[in-house]
């Protein structure tokens, strides 16, 4: 433990929040998680829609197409995934594109990725010279947007308070010349105070998680969509009703780790709150669909028909396997419900397949 916190540098017996230590474990140069490991496929610490079956990203790739159709089939538009994994799904949608002639041809794909650790990965597995990648949205092409996202916003480190007697504590930790990690709440900050009390959703919480980056990740988007006219589609785990509880998790090898074990060596999440998120894209006068789950989604867009389709040219022993994979997706006991779908928009186009 002493030996793995060196390596991060952390200054000795000063306090620091929870999202900035969360960002030196998960994406400090060369040693981060982020930076430093390979964690997908079977040597990997966790699983994705994307790699459970390919039918999830066919169905996100269709639902691109069908939006850039009720966008009027622009002569250019605009693809950003965000946080794109190991390429699975922009690998997919480039395989269908095929099969959209028009869509092929206007189509210019964009990859949002700050490790260059992933980026490695990705590059290795897609293998196409006319992707992009970047760091941020202001070299994007004057033609509308469509920004997509499973599992990014988990992965970006938020802030943690507490409410006592109701005034509001940050959580921190500091570190001592032992070596080891100690909770301190300490004031919140007049700027953070007033955020917070900003979100109707959080009124009266006794334990607040905020995502203050994540926030300004989405504002960045909402400046985009708005000056090109375009939408963004997330997937992700997490809840709409806060119930005071610490959403922090750590896994490895799909298994949990105590949470301030094993740094860098350890994937650290947190569940999101979509009813914050709703708030937050309203206030900045964006148009959003009703949260819906991921099962509610899938099956909307034709997952089960598509799977029928594919199951007729298969052997019974690939037809249980295509069905058992399916299962983990849609059943309200694995990830049908834990993760949903939220839609936001800033152009004229209102309908939306997947969401009617």
């Amino acid at each position: 433990m002493q030996q793995k916190l060196k390596k991060f540098r952390f200054t000795l017996n000063k306090k620091i929040s929870v999202d900035k230590f969360l960002e030196k474990a998960l994406y400090e140069p060369k040693i981060g998680y982020y930076n430093n490991k390979i964690p997908f496929g079977k040597d990997g610490d966790f699983i994705t829609s994307p790699t459970i079956s390919n039918l999830f990203s066919e169905i996100l790739a269709i639902w691109i197409i069908s939006t850039w159709e009720k966008f009027g089939k622009p002569e250019k538009i605009n693809i950003v995934e965000l946080g794109p994994g190991d390429g699975s799904l922009i690998k997919m949608l480039l395989d269908i594109s095929k099969k959209f002639p028009e869509f092929n041809s206007a189509k210019n794909i964009f990859l949002y990725e700050t490790s260059d650790n992933l980026k490695k990965i990705q590059k290795s597995n897609i293998k196409n010279n006319k992707i992009k990648w970047i760091k941020n949205f202001q070299n994007l092409n004057d033609a509308p947007v469509i920004f997509f996202g499973n599992e990014f916003f988990d992965a970006i480190p938020i802030k943690q308070f507490k409410r006592i007697k109701k005034k509001l504590y940050e959580k921190n930790y500091s570190i001592n010349e032992n070596y080891e990690i100690k909770e301190i709440l300490r004031k919140a900050n007049k700027q953070d105070l007033k955020n917070i009390q900003s979100f109707k959703v959080l009124k009266n919480l006794q334990f607040i998680e905020f995502p203050k980056f994540g926030l300004t990740e989405m504002k960045k988007i909402i400046k985009t969509i708005s000056k090109l006219n375009g939408c963004l589609l997330m997937i992700d785990y997490g809840y709409l009703k806060p119930n005071n509880q610490n959403t922090l998790q750590s896994v490895i090898k799909n298994k949990k780790n105590k949470l301030l074990e094993n740094l860098g060596k350890a994937d650290i999440t947190s569940h999101v709150n979509f009813s914050l998120l709703n708030e937050f894209f309203l206030r900045n006068k964006c148009k959003v669909k009703k949260v819906i789950s991921q099962k509610e989604f899938l099956i909307k867009m034709g997952i089960n028909s598509r799977a029928e389709i594919i199951a007729k040219k298969m052997k019974f022993r690939d037809q249980a396997n295509l069905y058992l994979r399916l299962k983990r997706l849609l059943s309200p006991k694995l990830m049908g419900e834990l993760f949903k779908v939220i839609l936001v928009y800033k152009c004229k186009n209102n309908n939306y397949y997947g969401f009617n």
